[in-house]
């Protein structure tokens, strides 16, 4: 959905020059918008549905994120709805994103983040599939993103995703629906049951 607030720069809205992260600031507090191609992109609140399959993928995650002697593999940060700058005309927020601490030692850094994630999850929203599935892959992809999972809470499905860097193009690693119990790249160290991401099915 690409559109902005009224009261919006003009220059931006007319298209004369790319957006960049202080035209983000500069939206109101309630407004959840990215910038994708130098094009302010503003999205929807989440439904419910979406924020519990956002919350069961942190869930999953968490011993990767609290390790170092706290009970899980550990080795990462897990952050929800980051701001991400990626090269010049991108400024993404990703439902679920990952850094190795080997490439961020800290999470305290500024606002958006320079450093690429080593994994990202986006879940799919029902009214525009297309966001995640075709334009943020390929913005992905181009900015060197390793891991990128899509998961769609309508089909119940996981989809993960490999970068071939050498190509600059994505290599499915694996499709998973409701039924699946697996080690998913690259949290292979861990088994989900991708049916737990999911709100229980109505009987």
């Amino acid at each position: 959905m690409s559109l902005v607030p009224s009261g919006y720069d003009e220059s931006v809205r007319a298209g004369q020059r790319a957006a960049v992260f202080a035209d983000l600031l500069a939206l109101p507090e309630d407004v959840r918008a990215e910038i994708l191609d130098g094009e302010v992109v503003v999205m929807p609140s989440h439904t419910p549905e979406h924020g519990r399959v956002q919350s069961s993928l942190c869930a999953f995650a968490g011993p990767f994120d609290q390790g170092h002697g706290r009970g899980g593999p550990g080795g990462w940060w897990i952050a929800v709805e980051v701001d991400v700058q990626l090269g010049e005309g991108n400024v993404v927020r990703p439902d679920v994103a990952g850094w190795r601490r080997e490439r961020m030692p800290s999470l305290r850094v500024p606002r958006p983040v320079t450093v690429v994630p080593d994994w990202i999850c986006e879940v799919v929203s029902p009214a525009n599939p297309a966001h995640d599935r075709v334009r943020k892959r390929r913005i992905y992809s181009a900015h060197g993103v390793d891991h990128y999972w899509i998961v769609d809470p309508t089909a119940r499905t996981l989809e993960a995703l490999h970068l071939d860097r050498e190509r600059a193009e994505w290599r499915e690693t694996g499709a998973y629906d409701d039924e699946s119990v697996a080690r998913i790249a690259p949290f292979e160290a861990v088994e989900l049951d991708v049916g737990g991401l999911f709100l229980p099915v109505d009987r």
